[in-house]
């Protein structure tokens, strides 16, 4: 297999960026939104003389509050909505400041306050909209049918029936027409309310969108490979997921024993039935990529090599060592959907164990695979994470939003990776190893560099935002623009026009 030239302009030059969700920003709602401090956030980039935004999953986070384990692969997290903006349009009163903590989520106390408040906008709306602004709405409605109506079904009925579309009755779980239309016809203004939510989500996103292409700044997204089971979208094409006649997972997904657990990972995710999701041509993902790529400019495609092959873990067994690989759909798919939506800007995360099958896939595809520098201190010379082995065709990062911080990476390795990254890096300090893995990433050939915000303040370990395997407790990191300061936007700036990367 011949392999193919990079793909998409915006991955075939020199560029950076910085990885933060937006969940991380500042702001007086106990999360960060897609309000004031997200536009600051642009300016810090511009600042910093950076060229790309990356960012975790927009799609709401589901068990853990995890953004990959999400009710939804197309719709927008309720949770991102800027209340402020709901404010000015004069469909909510005043929010007043809550206490919430500022440098942690508190999902717990944030997701009701955020409901309650989406709520009273939705019945200010109702109440208050003009004839323009609930034409606009219904023209998104109507636009986004597709998979709009059957997501916000499947919040109402997940409200009165429970979580576990398996357990609804039988006539709700296995879609009759009549009975879903007889839900419908109760629950319009319940339907409603999620419609508008999805409404004012589009609207700020692509408002923010605006604001960063201004400041020559593109959007990095994130597509997870797989779905949750409890989400809108194994429930509405139940039919293309490997389920049983009760819709439960015969198999689910995962990766066995590698760097991050010594029993793998056991995601519980559904699989696809990649065999008939070929028969309609791959049609529920040509919707969710073209869908996505009206929200971003490139997207990482999380857990590539499951494209190849995947990991299939007998749904009864409780850790992934049970499982054994099970073949992908291969180049076809993507030849499939690139014929549909033209050249793919598309990363592949191609870590962990990777076969040479696997890396063929990425070269046909013309897709940069992505280096991670944590773990480059493991061997000899010859560890494809160090960045004088990188090709054109990467995008280097210091650690990803699974590591650990590159200080609490630091803090933790052994004497063995410590000696090889000085021998690499020169005699670092402490206080230097973030810096001095920043500049020789920097200085690669690698056309895209991307580096999380928490490595360019210099953090330690308690400021990671996941923790691979461990279902509570992750996602909550914040920071306050008291952490950040003039120095490290000066510092990077200078750096990266140093390396044609400005």
């Amino acid at each position: 297999m011949t392999p193919a030239a990079p793909g998409h302009p915006l991955l075939a030059r020199r560029t950076s960026g910085v990885l933060l969700h937006l969940t991380s920003l500042p702001g007086r709602h106990g999360s960060g939104d897609m309000g004031i401090a997200a536009v600051h956030f642009l300016d810090w980039l511009a600042l910093a003389g950076q060229s790309l935004w990356q960012i975790l999953p927009l799609t709401p986070p589901g068990a853990g509050h995890s953004p990959y384990q999400s009710p939804s692969a197309f719709a927008g997290s309720p949770w991102l909505v800027d209340l402020d903006d709901l404010v000015a349009c004069g469909w909510l009163a005043p929010l007043p400041d809550a206490g919430f903590d500022t440098r942690h989520c508190d999902f717990a106390r944030v997701i009701p306050y955020r409901l309650r408040a989406l709520r009273a906008a939705w019945q200010g709306f109702s109440e208050h909209a003009g004839e323009p602004e609930k034409a606009a709405l219904a023209d998104f409605t109507h636009h986004h049918s597709e998979w709009l109506d059957d997501y916000a079904l499947f919040m109402v009925l997940q409200a009165r029936h429970g979580p576990d579309w398996p357990d609804w009755p039988p006539a709700l779980a296995h879609r009759d027409p009549r009975a879903l239309q007889s839900v419908r016809d109760e629950t319009v203004g319940e339907l409603g309310f999620w419609h508008f939510v999805q409404w004012r989500f589009h609207v700020q996103w692509q408002r923010l969108r605006e604001e960063a292409h201004s400041r020559g700044i593109h959007i990095v997204g994130d597509v997870p490979i797989f779905v949750a089971h409890q989400s809108a979208d194994v429930w509405a094409h139940a039919d293309q997921f490997l389920l049983d006649a009760q819709g439960l997972p015969d198999v689910v997904a995962g990766v066995p024993p590698d760097y991050f657990s010594a029993t793998g990972q056991r995601w519980g995710n559904p699989l696809y039935r990649w065999d008939r999701m070929a028969l309609d041509d791959y049609r529920w993902w040509k919707q969710r990529m073209a869908h996505l790529l009206t929200l971003v400019d490139v997207a990482r495609l999380d857990h590539f090599r499951g494209f190849e092959a995947n990991w299939k873990i007998p749904a009864n067994e409780p850790t992934a060592q049970g499982g054994h690989w099970s073949p992908g759909p291969g180049r076809a798919f993507f030849q499939s959907i690139r014929e549909e939506l033209g050249t793919l800007p598309i990363i592949a995360e191609d870590l962990g164990i990777i076969t040479e099958d696997v890396t063929r896939l990425r070269r046909a595809c013309g897709f940069p695979g992505m280096r991670v520098m944590q773990f480059a201190f493991g061997d000899n010379a010859r560890n494809p994470y160090l960045p004088h082995n990188f090709g054109r065709c990467t995008v280097a990062y210091t650690g990803t939003h699974d590591n650990n911080t590159t200080v609490g990476w630091w803090a933790n390795a052994s004497e063995n990776e410590r000696q090889a990254a000085r021998q690499y890096l020169g005699q670092v300090t402490d206080s230097e190893i973030h810096w001095a893995m920043i500049q020789s990433l920097s200085q690669s050939v690698a056309n895209t560099l991307v580096v999380p915000f928490q490595d360019v303040l210099g953090l330690d370990g308690q400021h990671r935002m996941n923790t691979p395997g461990q279902p509570e407790g992750c996602w909550s990191w914040r920071f306050a623009w008291a952490d950040v300061g003039d120095e490290p936007a000066r510092r990077l700036s200078s750096m990266l026009r140093a390396h044609g990367r400005a």
